[in-house]
């Protein structure tokens, strides 16, 4: 894959491209030169992860198609620096144009595939017998590898865990009617789907896939909300922060009815008046020419979103949710099945003395006969993915983790480490915890 980021390997360059990468981030989320700052975003999140694809999950594939989709979408339009910037250029106008609502292919296409990834997941749980039994979601937590402390905690309330894996299918059930009802119904279900994914959050280690999750349902959060909050920020905000906007007597700004839409008349007329006829006509001609060119590409990429959605389900042969699942993290999200069992890496490393030690990967002691907790099982979320997806390949891709350890078990003992051997360790798991003992396997030897 093309990257950026696999240019060089020298830690400046890394440093410069995450520095740029965090100023894009900051533009985009305070709505300073919005769609360049998302553009930027999409950019350099797609050149890190095609750099180490091997470390991704849903939540970073559901983010890039976030940042692609917001291209289109009129990210700047409400609280943003660009909003206040174009109301300062515009204050010498009576009105300004403050829409309430949006509709566009793109607006449409975000919230279908958002739904969608919902709906493929509900698909998924009614082809599992593992969730039709209820009993998934209690397997899913002696997956230790996963949890959080507080996590590891709950794994033994099975009737709560029976409930919960209940409650999911039928708020993944359910998930469609987000696209059809309004009001209180919709809101109701999307606290719903936020109080999941903080549930998730707090007990399993997803990285950032229920952040984006929770991101992306504040789409669907009823407009009335939106206006509500509006308007007790602008109450509370001094009219020197609101510079070219005059306030009005009941706190709120000029330029909005009573239904939160303005027209733009008196703008477009001023405008209209100060340009001349072939100046209009080259200027409609290129607007027009945007909006085809945008339509096309929203089209291409929401067809690419359904092939993918199809492929999760197994639509195009049993292949293509494999395939999609290795190269680009899946956000099936345990489904159809949750893994039966855990593994973890240890490293059998012989110092210069002759003494034979076992250690993670990092260096730090393990036994490798017993399955360790499921919070030290990997350094980092980041280690937990690479290892997980590196479990049955070749050697290529043990010789980085060889050499790393090498280097870390030296540094927890005061003489060098001749030889490491890197072996993964796998414990089947059941709904009532470990089945049998954990089955080691050596993935590669190698001299320090």
């Amino acid at each position: 894959m093309v990257s950026i980021h696999a240019l060089s390997g020298a830690a400046w360059f890394q440093t410069l491209l995450f520095a740029l990468a965090g100023l894009f981030a900051a533009s985009l989320l305070v709505g300073y030169r919005t769609r360049l700052a998302t553009a930027g975003a999409l950019v350099l999140t797609a050149s890190l992860y095609a750099r180490n694809p091997l470390v991704l999950n849903g939540g970073d594939t559901i983010l890039l198609t976030f940042l692609a989709l917001g291209l289109f979408l009129p990210l700047d339009t409400r609280w943003s620096v660009d909003t206040r910037r174009h109301a300062n250029e515009r204050a010498s106008h009576e009105q300004t144009v403050l829409a309430n609502r949006t509709c566009s292919l793109a607006t449409a296409t975000v919230l279908v595939h958002f739904t969608l990834i919902y709906v493929t997941n509900a698909v998924l749980k009614f082809q599992s017998n593992s969730w039709l039994t209820g009993i998934a979601v209690q397997r899913t937590f002696h997956l230790e590898q996963y949890l959080t402390p507080l996590g590891a905690a709950l794994s033994d309330l099975s009737l709560v865990l029976t409930a919960v894996n209940w409650l999911w299918i039928a708020l993944l059930s359910s998930s469609v009617v987000l696209l059809v009802v309004t009001g209180r119904l919709r809101l109701a279900l999307v606290a719903g789907f936020v109080g999941a994914h903080l549930g998730m959050a707090a007990t399993m280690r997803l990285g950032v896939f229920p952040l984006v999750m929770i991101t992306g349902l504040l789409l669907f959060v009823p407009s009335p909300v939106w206006s509500r909050l509006e308007s007790v920020l602008e109450t509370r905000t001094p009219n020197r922060l609101v510079t070219g906007r005059q306030a009005r007597g009941d706190g709120g700004t000029v330029g909005r009815d009573a239904a939160g839409v303005v027209s733009a008349s008196s703008e477009a007329a001023s405008v209209s008046s100060s340009e001349s006829p072939q100046s209009r006509w080259s200027t409609l001609h290129a607007s027009r020419g945007v909006r085809v060119f945008s339509s096309v590409l929203v089209v291409c990429l929401f067809a690419i979103l359904l092939f993918w959605h199809a492929a999760a389900i197994g639509v195009g042969g049993p292949g293509a949710i494999t395939d999609a699942d290795e190269e680009l993290g899946s956000w099936s999200f345990f489904a159809p099945n949750p893994p039966d069992t855990y593994s973890w890496y240890a490293v059998d490393a012989t110092l210069e003395s002759g003494e034979t030690v076992e250690t993670h990967v990092d260096g730090t002691t393990v036994r490798a006969d017993r399955p360790p907790d499921g919070t030290a099982a990997y350094p980092s979320t980041l280690w937990k993915r690479y290892g997980m997806d590196v479990r049955y390949v070749g050697d290529i891709y043990y010789e980085p983790v060889a050499a790393f350890s090498c280097e870390q078990v030296g540094g927890q003992f005061d003489q060098p480490v001749e030889l490491v051997t890197v072996v993964h360790v796998e414990q089947p798991v059941g709904p009532d915890g470990p089945l049998g003992e954990p089955d080691r396997q050596e993935r590669i030897e190698s001299a320090c």
